[in-house]
């Protein structure tokens, strides 16, 4: 079997989160954008905040709201890393993520302990080939 080009890899995560996200959480969030670069991948999602915490903060539950969103994000996290290493395979070393209620954006950040296997490693940005084979 071939391996994926590198943005057919990124496509794929985009996908995936955005399916894990509305089964989990009942909010599709659009767009989701994901990029390599080296051994990091940075995912940004749009519209992530749930009708629960937009409901609480337009209540005046800003803080409420808060700790709703670390608990999801606490709850989530680890089914993110699942879903990640199952889709790039390779073991993921770091995952955070953060949300801000205030945009509606979540930044994920994960650090992998080497390269995916693509079709076109010279595609990802600062790309240091000789992860590939550590």
């Amino acid at each position: 079997m071939s391996h994926p080009t590198i943005g057919q890899l990124e496509r794929e995560i985009a996908q995936r989160i955005s399916a894990l996200y509305y089964e989990q959480l009942g909010q599709r969030p659009s767009p989701v954008l994901c990029h390599f670069f080296d051994t990091e991948l940075v995912i940004s999602l749009e519209n992530s905040v749930t009708l629960v915490e937009r409901t609480l903060i337009s209540g005046g539950h800003e803080s409420l709201a808060e700790q709703v969103r670390l608990f999801l994000d606490k709850i989530i996290k680890t089914q993110l890393q699942s879903l990640l290493e199952e889709v790039i395979g390779k073991p993921v070393l770091d995952l955070m993520t953060k949300t801000n209620l205030a945009t509606g954006r979540t930044g994920i950040i994960v650090v992998l302990k080497q390269l995916p296997e693509v079709r076109n490693p010279e595609s990802i940005p600062k790309a240091n080939l000789k992860n590939l084979t550590d």
